[in-house]
């Protein structure tokens, strides 16, 4: 049978966590989160804002973008629908450090403060959900800055088409836009890098998206361009 809730309460029913907490707080979760919408090239959620829960994608693309300095910024990471971010933000008590820009049009669900510190004192299954994604994203975070300074833009464009950024898919449904927008390089590089790709046998592109063909071949394209 289909399920007859609306999206965020329905997203927050199936997370692996939540049939382990009990009754009264699995309800305030189906009554209390919500979902934000935002239109493609939005600021979501800007940098020195406060902060009012964790976040998951329910549809659509985000970038988590650092404010640099003169006018620049740095694109950290891209998320998807279906994966949760800023975790960190959640745990601190001080405004948000980065931008979350919608790549395209989104809309995002709010797991607030209050249920996510309630959840933290109370539920193992929850931290252990918890943990698992911050060392993700730690190895993502460490994975963006080494790539940044000493790699060339085609380790840099094959790394973010790897499976350390897109685990549930392997048909990114990315244009090469977007994608140059996380990997912080033009259009016309990301289409060189792509279309070298594409004769290797690696990945398809068809109408301007991504398909991951031969993962195998992407790991070992990797390493040879980080030895390059």
């Amino acid at each position: 049978m289909l399920s007859t809730l609306p999206p965020a309460p329905r997203f927050i029913s199936a997370q692996p966590w939540f049939a382990s907490v009990p009754a009264t707080l699995q309800e305030r979760l189906r009554n209390e989160v919500f979902a934000v919408q935002g239109d493609k090239g939005a600021v979501m959620m800007p940098a020195g804002s406060a902060v009012e829960g964790w976040h998951a994608v329910l549809s659509g693309l985000v970038m988590l973008q650092s404010p640099a300095s003169k006018g620049r910024s740095s694109a950290f990471i891209g998320v998807p629908d279906g994966e949760w971010f800023g975790e960190g933000s959640a745990m601190k008590p001080e405004p948000r450090k980065y931008n979350v820009v919608a790549l395209r049009p989104t809309t995002l669900l709010c797991l607030p403060l209050p249920l996510f510190a309630t959840l933290r004192e109370s539920s193992l299954a929850f931290n252990q959900f918890l943990v698992l994604h911050l060392n993700m994203r730690l190895g993502q975070a460490m994975t963006i800055i080494e790539a940044g300074r000493t790699q060339s833009p085609e380790h840099r464009v094959a790394l973010y088409l790897s499976r350390l950024f897109w685990r549930s898919t392997r048909r990114l449904n990315l244009t090469q836009d977007e994608l140059g927008q996380l990997v912080g390089l033009s259009r016309q590089t990301v289409n060189r890098v792509l279309r070298a790709l594409e004769e290797l046998g690696i990945v398809s592109l068809d109408f301007g998206k991504v398909a991951i063909v031969d993962d195998e071949a992407l790991g070992a394209y990797l390493t040879a361009t980080a030895a390059a």
